[in-house]
């Protein structure tokens, strides 16, 4: 559905918010964007919107090039932008209804009613956008940027500083729409919510792409688990017969902690209780925790930066 290649941008005074970009989306995919402040993450947006000129490189939207096809590219695409600018005075049905007719669409009053009902705004549409609350407004963003029925729905940071009732019907709305065929890019500081929705998961640093991956095959290959095994006494080293074992001690002595699961390893936990038998080490407790996105993502970073 979007084909990135070769993309870079350098702003006046020589700074490069991109970096050689090539990325391949999926039709009917929900692919998140991920990177710190500044990564470039808006930047690939805007361009990919329409919104901000590439210095150089080509991007195609089902085919159709954003520069030399602008309008069937364009009115493919829906954008919830993070600012949250508005027609202050206009209504909520008319505002969305306007935006419809920019991109050349008949009325069609079923569609508005359908998506201002899907976004709980119904009851407001009457409603001048002043008078709106400020998740009241991040929803009526949402409303406009789908009302021209676009086949590419562009998310950045869409629930930043709304309430956790958005939150959720957001990813409602995104289900939904993923079911319809609608390809969905998300930015988003709230990883869980990329952990949650998406199939893929690029992540961006510095203007460059240093990763693209299945969401689950990223889970298995970078997440790690740990065992860590509580210890009735503190013990102040680990006995030489278990040297073998990648186990470490917690700074109090009272917990030994086994890594596994990365890149596959299988691990061998009834092995490792047998050895600690052996060794003369009772336990009092067990329990495991699993690496979360926001983990591997923090550790790629770190990579990066090295």
């Amino acid at each position: 559905m979007i084909d990135i290649s070769g993309l870079t941008k350098t702003y006046e005074g020589g700074f490069q918010a991109l970096k050689q970009v090539d990325l391949q989306i999926q039709a009917g995919e929900i692919f998140a964007l991920l990177g710190p402040n500044g990564a470039g993450k808006t930047t690939l947006i805007s361009i990919i919107c329409g919104l901000v000129n590439p210095s150089t490189g080509t991007v195609t939207i089902d085919g159709h090039d954003i520069v030399k096809d602008y309008r069937a590219a364009r009115g493919m695409i829906g954008l919830v932008p993070q600012e949250l600018t508005t027609d202050a005075f206009e209504t909520v049905f008319n505002a969305v209804s306007f935006t419809r007719g920019l991109f050349g669409k008949p009325a069609n009053r079923a569609y508005i009613e359908q998506v201002l009902k899907s976004l709980s705004l119904w009851d407001k549409r009457n409603n001048r956008i002043m008078t709106l609350s400020g998740g009241m407004k991040r929803r009526l963003l949402i409303a406009k940027a789908l009302s021209h029925e676009p086949r590419v729905l562009f998310l950045d940071e869409p629930t930043a500083g709304v309430d956790v009732e958005l939150r959720r019907d957001m990813w409602d709305l995104v289900r939904t729409l993923q079911q319809d065929g609608v390809t969905v890019i998300l930015t988003t500081h709230y990883i869980e919510e990329a952990e949650e929705m998406a199939d893929r998961i690029g992540v961006i640093n510095r203007g460059e792409i240093i990763l693209v991956e299945d969401k689950a095959a990223l889970m298995c290959k970078l997440g790690q688990k740990q065992l860590t095994v509580q210890l009735p006494a503190p013990i102040e080293q680990i006995p030489d017969s278990l040297h073998r074992w990648p186990l470490n001690l917690s700074d109090d002595g009272s917990a030994l902690i086994y890594t596994y699961g990365r890149e596959g390893e299988p691990p061998n936990i009834a092995a490792l209780l047998g050895a600690l038998a052996a060794a003369g080490i009772d336990f009092k407790d067990i329990h495991t925790e699993q690496s979360s996105l926001e983990d591997i993502f923090v550790s790629l970073l770190k990579e990066g930066a090295q």
